[in-house]
């Protein structure tokens, strides 16, 4: 059985993380996904507006999905310690930055490899975000 593991905020669900789950899926018998705690997201400088248990719960209703965690630490190393996966899937926009290579040699170290999909660039939460938030100072 080869076990798959991606993660993400997953804040402001779209087709984007939608194609990533479904693609990862594909290449998995058994798919994983950690979706980061709303402490843990801060490591973008914001705050999630969905809160993470609904925020998991959501993730938990794709049929593309068999398990869904609680991504409390970002370290995708540690994460392979819990769950022993054989590929981490992230998105392509990571693909060739240093830390990725850094978790490339060191997942193969442990049998386990990095898959990139495909990023979709025309839609994204932070592009979301921003439109809402926008739309809420128009309506103050």
């Amino acid at each position: 059985m080869i076990i798959g593991y991606t993660a993400g905020v997953y804040d402001l669900f779209h087709i984007g993380h939608l194609n990533l789950l479904k693609n990862a899926k594909a290449q998995c018998d058994y798919l994983i996904v950690g979706v980061t705690s709303d402490e843990a997201a801060q490591y973008k400088h914001k705050t999630p507006f969905i809160p993470q248990d609904e925020r998991m719960e959501i993730v938990r209703a794709i049929k593309y999905v068999d398990e869904v965690v609680l991504q409390d630490d970002l370290d995708k190393l540690k994460a392979w310690d819990k769950y022993h996966y054989d590929i981490l899937f992230v998105g392509s926009d990571w693909q060739g930055t240093d830390k990725w290579k850094r978790y490339e040699a060191e997942l193969k170290l442990k049998g386990s490899k990095v898959v990139y999909l495909p990023y979709t660039q025309r839609t994204s939460s932070t592009i979301l975000q921003n439109t809402l938030k926008k739309f809420n100072e128009e309506v103050a």
